[in-house]
């Protein structure tokens, strides 16, 4: 089965290495015999359908989930069938890669109001008053 990931660039799936494991958790013994849950890894570093641009975001977005050789890996353990996780690790892959593809907005500079600027200081002018007023004065003695 030849499928592609599509999102603004297409990945073939011999791109993807898929490793199923045994899952952890309920499921009687059916979590002892069958290896239902799935490991997707994606070579980010070497992968020819990656722009740089996406491939740098890709790694900061990935975080921990990306290792040393740059190796995206992605387990998917959810359901009791190796399609299912199958299809929910090639979902994750393809909602990270769309992320990635999104340039991010640039943030505009922008200065304080006058008026939220004397705002400011009249809060703490008044918050100085109450906090002068706890003060014992030099006649009190205590």
């Amino acid at each position: 089965m030849t499928s592609r990931i599509t999102y603004p660039y297409h990945i073939d799936e011999n791109e993807l290495e898929f490793d199923f494991i045994h899952a952890s958790g309920p499921g009687g013994q059916n979590v002892n015999k069958l290896a239902s849950a799935v490991q997707l890894r994606f070579d980010v570093l070497h992968s020819p359908s990656l722009p740089e641009e996406i491939r740098l975001r890709l790694q900061k977005l990935a975080g921990r989930r990306i290792n040393n050789q740059g190796i995206l890996i992605i387990e998917a353990r959810q359901y009791r069938t190796q399609e299912q996780n199958k299809q929910e690790a090639i979902r994750r892959l393809t909602e990270l890669l769309h992320k990635a593809s999104q340039q991010p907005k640039f943030r505009h500079k922008t200065k304080p109001t006058l008026a939220s600027r004397l705002q400011r200081l009249e809060t703490k002018r008044r918050r100085s008053r109450i906090k002068s007023l706890r003060q014992k004065s030099f006649n009190e003695e205590g």
